[in-house]
């Protein structure tokens, strides 16, 4: 069975491509850019040769490129414009159309050319921030808008752990501990899976040669509470991005203060969108970030 996505609705155009399906049928009628395909019931469908070109036509669109100016093109004209000005100017966006495109037909020699080229120029660090991000926050609204399934997203995310994993597996085969006495634990709490920050948090640690230990998903509180007779200083780091629900945060932190925090030197550093409005912190141990990023810098 062919698990590839191949029709496409005007609305799958507009939400992967950001032109509005109503500017979308303009520039069909009076450019003849595209040539809808129609179900047996008449419905208009668009193949994956109408995705890339739309995908193309939104780049060249936002660098400058005037609709009736790209009209004109012919179809090998404008990937080899898209191909140039990516290589001059805009590879970020160029990049994570291509990774959608890999995403859409599961297509991993895609996944890894296209990264491939961006390695050569750019850290790991950049990708991750400047590309991964970005691709995996549209990503998330495909996703809520029907675009693409649960599987395709696992697919990309899937992807981009192992690209994490092997840059951390690097890190570790030279690893020199710094004199920080600080240990790191590194975790999700019960039942949250959303594993890619943390999983990238610990790399950047294990790259200033700090002690981490990474623990993963779904650990309960209960379950930490050996590691305070183990060691002097934890710094606790995790991410919320499902859970706790919203109205157990508060409960959830303090319950971490009292059992891991109070009375101790550790620390606890949080991300994630479930810390938004979160200001009052029991004794100031408690840090809590929007984002990887921000903790991360503010960690360093």
């Amino acid at each position: 069975m062919n698990s590839i996505k191949t029709k496409f609705s005007i609305k799958d155009l507009e939400n992967l491509s950001g032109i509005k399906a109503h500017t979308i049928r303009i520039w069909e009628k009076r450019y003849n850019l595209f040539q809808p395909n129609r179900t047996d019931t008449n419905i208009r469908y668009y193949s994956l040769s109408s995705l890339q070109k739309i995908l193309n036509i939104s780049f060249l669109n936002n660098n400058g490129y005037k609709i009736s100016k790209i009209a004109k093109l012919s179809e090998t004209e404008i990937p080899n414009i898209v191909k140039e000005i990516a290589a001059s100017k805009d590879q970020n966006n160029h990049s994570i159309n291509l990774l959608k495109l890999a995403m859409i037909n599961f297509d991993q020699g895609l996944f890894h050319k296209t990264y491939n080229k961006l390695i050569e120029e750019m850290s790991f660090r950049e990708i991750f921030f400047d590309v991964f991000i970005p691709l995996l926050n549209h990503v998330g609204l495909l996703w809520q808008t029907d675009t693409i399934t649960p599987t395709h997203e696992h697919f990309i995310v899937e992807l981009i752990k192992k690209k994490i994993l092997l840059h951390t597996e690097e890190v570790n085969k030279n690893f020199i501990p710094s004199l920080d006495e600080t240990t790191y634990v590194i975790f999700l709490p019960e039942n949250e899976m959303h594993e890619l920050g943390i999983m990238y948090t610990n790399f950047e640690l294990a790259k200033r040669g700090l002690h981490t230990i990474y623990l993963g998903q779904s650990v309960p509180i209960d379950s930490l509470v050996f590691l305070i007779s183990k060691y002097n200083k934890i710094s606790f780091v995790s991410s919320f991005t499902i859970q706790p629900e919203k109205e157990n945060t508060l409960s959830y932190l303090d319950e971490f203060y009292d059992k891991l925090l109070k009375g101790t030197k550790n620390e606890f550093y949080v991300s994630g969108k479930l810390t938004e409005g979160l200001n009052s912190m029991p004794d100031k141990k408690i840090h809590l970030h929007q984002t990887t990023k921000s903790l991360i810098e503010h960690i360093k």
